[in-house]
């Protein structure tokens, strides 16, 4: 059995009351990472893959037998990751510079790793929309140190978001007014797109927020207002339920957020959460990436589907 942490649902807004059960608690899942990061859920096999940036590799919890093994390493630094509709996994690898797919055979496809004749920054995070097409987000995180990545040169001289094409594999970019894309994620019907800008960690005045766009035909997104900033650090990854809600990452756990922009409660986990998913049979599991841990918590909420 996993770990038990008491587990504090903070409650802002009356309507966060019917998104958790009072006896429910944080399981502390698996301990030992750098930077916790990435998790992807594989339905499939009843599995998570995860990143540990710093110590270069991929994690895998099973969620029958509670094992916890290396999933990959090297890992290139890997970061986001999720899984397309074929049940394939998509990494973002900050040391490679590059969008890859792990092919059900066990071998690595490049997907992207240059745009314009040059070196992407370092990808950071990937959603899959139901066309089949990859977005992902482009900052330089994995290129200002050797730390989560590789130090090096910007060739881009911008941090943008990048739409891959289902068909054809090119590569358009998406929007280019950030200063530090972070974590992505679509609407349960994919009407709506959520990026997170970090770029406060590059600049005083920067920003922390969640923006909000608008998606159009052919990779095409509008709007882009501020949907909310962050009360606790720093957004970084988030995912939504099935009724559109928002379970973003923070400095001091999960915020929740309504669509219209409120922030209605936290669940409180004892670091810093960098990223979540939806797991489980029935996607009510909440896998937690805090700084050094896996956690989850059981839901009685759906997690909208995302491959």
């Amino acid at each position: 059995m996993a770990d038990q942490v008491a587990s504090c649902f903070e409650v802002l807004d009356p309507r966060f009351e019917r998104l958790f059960v009072g006896t429910a608690r944080l399981d502390l899942l698996h301990a030992g990472c750098r930077w916790a990061e990435g998790p992807a859920y594989f339905p499939a096999g009843r599995y998570l893959v995860w990143s540990d940036i710093p110590n270069n590799r991929m994690l895998r919890f099973d969620e029958c037998s509670n094992a916890v093994s290396v999933f990959r390493q090297p890992s290139g630094n890997s970061n986001g990751n999720t899984v397309d509709q074929q049940g394939r996994l998509v990494t973002c690898e900050h040391g490679n510079r590059r969008v890859s797919r792990t092919e059900i055979d066990g071998s690595v496809t490049t997907l992207a790793d240059s745009y314009d004749g040059k070196r992407l920054n370092s990808p950071n995070d990937v959603v899959v929309k139901f066309d089949g097409s990859l977005w992902f987000t482009d900052p330089t995180y994995g290129i200002d140190s050797d730390y989560e990545g590789c130090k090096g040169e910007s060739e881009q001289k911008a941090n943008r978001v990048y739409r891959i094409d289902p068909q054809s594999g090119a590569l358009s970019v998406v929007a280019d007014d950030f200063v530090q894309p972070n974590g992505i994620a679509f609407s349960p019907d994919e009407s709506l797109l959520y990026i997170v800008d970090t770029g406060r960690s590059h600049r005083k005045d920067g920003p922390q927020h969640i923006r909000r766009f608008n998606v159009g035909n052919g990779g095409k997104i509008s709007g882009g207002e501020v949907f909310a900033k962050s009360s606790a650090g720093f957004f970084d990854g988030l995912r939504l339920d099935d009724e559109g809600r928002i379970w973003t990452s923070a400095g001091d756990g999960v915020h929740c957020y309504d669509p219209d922009g409120t922030l209605i409660g936290k669940i409180l986990v004892p670091e810093v959460v960098a990223n979540v998913c939806f797991g489980g049979p029935k996607r009510n599991y909440l896998y937690i990436c805090g700084t050094t841990a896996l956690y989850g918590v059981r839901l009685p909420v759906t997690g909208a589907r995302t491959f």
